[in-house]
């Protein structure tokens, strides 16, 4: 008897600890059991996303407010063309806001920053963010590093 309930015990023990595994996962990864709420879609062209996927998070000032729904290219402008789901409470975003792409953390995650500009007009859905950032891409900056070096 003594020893079925030591195994019933490991058994709920090594159950908890996965269902544990399985939380922390989806936290890290942004995923969520929930359907989230739809918002209004926005939409910016870059010259460099640099690593920005789906999913990645929108956020004004460190807060999340979004998230990043479709990466496609712009075949016209040739330019990477981001959507972006932004939540229904967030509607004072204004026409000349500007939108970077930012890296979080040691592990060099990309999210989209916004910096909310003056104007009295408000995006709604289908607006397009005109001022963007690319993403600064480190072989790049190594790159024009070295080569400034060698000039010299």
């Amino acid at each position: 008897m003594r020893m079925r309930t030591m195994e019933l015990g490991v058994g709920a023990f090594i159950l908890a600890g996965f269902l544990a595994l399985v939380i922390l996962i989806l936290n890290v990864s942004g995923l969520s059991l929930a359907s989230s709420s739809e918002g209004y879609k926005i939409y910016a062209r870059f010259e460099n996303i640099g690593g920005l996927t789906v999913r990645s998070k929108v956020t004004i000032s460190g807060v999340t407010i979004g998230k990043v729904t479709s990466i496609t290219i712009d075949e016209d402008a040739l330019k990477a063309l981001v959507e972006m789901e932004i939540q229904p409470q967030y509607d004072y975003l204004t026409l000349d806001s500007s939108a970077s792409i930012l890296t979080a953390g040691l592990l060099g995650e990309k999210y989209i920053g916004i910096t909310v500009g003056a104007d009295e007009e408000m995006m709604t859905e289908g607006d397009e963010i005109e001022d963007t950032q690319s993403a600064l891409v480190l072989e790049e900056l190594i790159g024009k590093f070295l080569f400034n070096k060698v000039n010299e």
